[in-house]
């Protein structure tokens, strides 16, 4: 029964499911044009995820060496301070 309710999408399902040969012609200038393309897709956005996701994290290690480097100092001035002994 469910199906004679929609039988608008079960034609579109198979039209879909089933392939026609497109008889097209692509040249090698577009054909290498479109792989180009495509390539340069992918690369933009995966320079995308990674200005995204690394750069927060390089500052934040760099932050994280800076506080330490800085903590490292102040000990070292601390022990300075201190009279070595009698």
């Amino acid at each position: 029964m469910q199906s004679q309710r929609y039988p608008s999408q079960a034609i579109a399902v198979f039209l879909l499911a089933t392939s026609f040969s497109a008889e097209a012609y692509i040249g090698p200038g577009a054909g290498i044009s479109a792989i180009g393309t495509v390539v340069a897709l992918f690369g933009a956005i995966l320079l995308a995820i990674v200005g995204f996701v690394w750069y927060p994290i390089k500052r934040l290690l760099r932050m994280r060496k800076r506080e330490s480097n800085h903590e490292a100092d102040e000990k070292e001035q601390i022990n300075e301070e201190e009279p070595d002994g009698p």
